[in-house]
């Protein structure tokens, strides 16, 4: 549908003289498309955040979890894992190796300052939990077998005021429940402030620190990643012999690499479409207002419609500048909705970076752009259909003599 140079002009020139109008017609859009653009954004960040793990390390990993506690693995000793539970997990047809972690809460101290943080014990000379949670060294380096008096620390504690008052280095002593540690190396930010907050020991140093946690809060195994269904039977037919218990009656959770992605993914699916869908309703009480403005244009103008009839204008010219100015305003929404958007988007990401929720990013594609902007078009296109051909409807004789 082409429209003439004069009636494009014509259509601006009337934006113009109603500019307050517009301005706010404009803004009831840009809201709608400005919320769209945040929550996709940040949706796509913590989408593409997930899929970086499928191609990673952690892709051909299974975990072993006690049911019950508080949620935390390592917190209650009743739901904890043993020696023969790892055991029966290295067993398993399709394991090529497994691995126990232990968690608990650590009091730790700097001078007079104490803190509560988890700790972590694992097997230097597996490491699963290292690939399993992408954990890299920044300074210093990993844990080796024999570490004993020997901490690795997470990200907070490399960082003034995160915390400690000062940032802890290499070689430093801190106290963790009570006893002196060596810190030989930190990790990189996970982007979560627990994580980053962890403090990482041998097991075996684990247990002379942390007295009051026996067994494991997880079991970490590697198997076949293009077998891990028949993995995660296999494991939890031996732990079923191991524990004692029936089918159906688990106290033990066995999860795949691929089932806590896909579990992550169904909740992030979920919380994206009803957050859209809000969106979405910001945006059709939008349309509405834009049709409520091209309505009471129409009405204005009918004089100037009669006019333009009057000297040959035909219907077709007559719906397409109506249509042409609906058009427009969302253009100008779409636009600036998308620039308000990438504002917003860059100060939350400074400040969950500063929460330590650096994880949390916005994602920028151009099809987003564009898609946000096209969309913001064909709604402010689609409001003034109606009113466009109520345009056409006028009759030249009645809209000379109206008033």
């Amino acid at each position: 549908m082409i429209i003439s140079k004069e009636s494009v002009k014509y259509s601006l020139n009337n934006l113009k003289k109603r500019k307050s109008r517009s301005l706010l017609t404009i803004i009831s859009i840009l809201v709608g498309i400005t919320t769209i653009f945040v929550f996709i954004s940040f949706g796509l960040g913590l989408y593409n955040y997930t899929n970086s793990f499928v191609t990673g390390s952690s892709a051909d990993k299974i975990t072993v979890m006690p049911k019950g506690g508080m949620g935390v693995p390592g917190l209650d000793d009743t739901f904890s894992l043993t020696e023969a539970d790892l055991r029966a997990v290295q067993r398993a047809n399709g394991v090529y190796d497994a691995e126990g972690t232990k968690w608990g809460v650590a009091e730790v101290q700097q001078g007079s300052t104490k803190k509560y943080v988890f700790g972590m014990g694992y097997n230097p000379d597996k490491s699963m939990i290292v690939e399993f949670s992408n954990l890299k060294i920044i300074e210093g380096r990993e844990l080796e077998s024999g570490d004993y008096g020997k901490a690795v620390l997470g990200y907070n504690f490399f960082v003034e005021g995160k915390i400690f008052p000062r940032e802890v280095e290499l070689n430093n002593r801190i106290k963790v429940n009570g006893k002196e540690v060596t810190v030989i190396g930190f990790f990189d930010t996970l982007g979560n402030p627990q994580d980053d907050s962890s403090i990482y020991l041998t097991n075996d140093y684990f247990n002379e620190v942390f007295t009051d946690t026996t067994g494991y809060g997880m079991i970490i195994a590697r198997a076949d990643p293009n077998k891990l269904s028949e993995a995660v039977e296999n494991i939890e037919k031996n732990l079923r012999k191991s524990r004692e218990v029936e089918q159906g009656k688990e106290d033990f959770t066995v999860s795949s690499f691929e089932d806590l992605l896909e579990s992550y993914t169904s909740v992030l699916n979920i919380l994206f479409g009803f957050i859209f869908l809000i969106a979405l309703i910001s945006v059709f009480v939008s349309s509405i207002n834009t049709a409520n403005t091209m309505i009471t244009s129409v009405l204005e103008r009918t004089q100037e419609i009669g006019v333009m009839k009057s000297i040959g204008a035909r219907n077709s010219e007559i719906f397409k500048i109506f249509l042409f100015e609906s058009s427009v305003i969302g253009f100008v929404a779409g636009a600036l909705g998308v620039l308000l958007g990438v504002f917003l988007t860059l100060i939350a990401k400074q400040i969950l970076v500063q929460l330590g929720w650096s994880f949390l990013k916005p994602y920028y594609s151009f099809w987003m752009f564009f898609g946000c902007i096209a969309f913001a078009t064909i709604t402010g296109a689609v409001s003034g259909v109606f009113p466009a051909l109520n345009a056409t409807r006028v009759s030249p004789v009645k809209a000379l003599r109206y008033e």
